[in-house]
């Protein structure tokens, strides 16, 4: 049986673009899985979520929270966040990494890692960069576009 799956907040984003239906499609990514849903993946979904769109997100959380499918960083994920990054701007340089933008992508990596999800993502750069400095399984998956 395929290892559990985890969509990054990039994926739910280019299926909200395409409208509220196309959110449903992105399970064609997960056949065979069971599918999870990070809790920092809400947090962004619904920071940026269009008013339009907060339905959407509303029924994500309900449907996973029913399903008890929920991820959320633990303590440990959030210490081994801070060490990664503090690798990172190490060298790479603390100005040129992003490293509050990848504060949340370390987060759903590691904690996905801690429970044998594989991030499905379109973020290939970042996941990239983090995969190099501890392991977790992710793979790109093409953007609706």
């Amino acid at each position: 049986m395929p290892a559990p799956a985890l969509l990054d907040t990039s994926v739910y984003i280019d299926a909200l673009r395409q409208g509220p239906k196309s959110v449903l499609a992105v399970r064609r990514w997960t056949t065979g899985r069971a599918l999870w849903l990070s809790a920092v993946v809400l947090e962004e979904l619904y920071a940026g979520a269009k008013t339009k769109d907060r339905n959407v997100i509303a029924r994500l959380e309900r449907e996973f929270g029913r399903a008890g499918r929920i991820l959320v960083p633990s303590l440990e994920d959030w210490v081994e966040t801070g060490m990664v990054l503090a690798q990172v701007g190490s060298r790479y340089g603390y100005e040129q990494t992003g490293r509050g933008r990848l504060t949340n992508d370390a987060l759903i990596a590691l904690s996905a890692a801690r429970c044998g999800c594989t991030v499905l993502t379109a973020n290939e750069r970042d996941f990239s960069r983090l995969a190099a400095f501890r392991p977790f399984r992710y793979e790109v998956v093409a953007d609706f576009q």
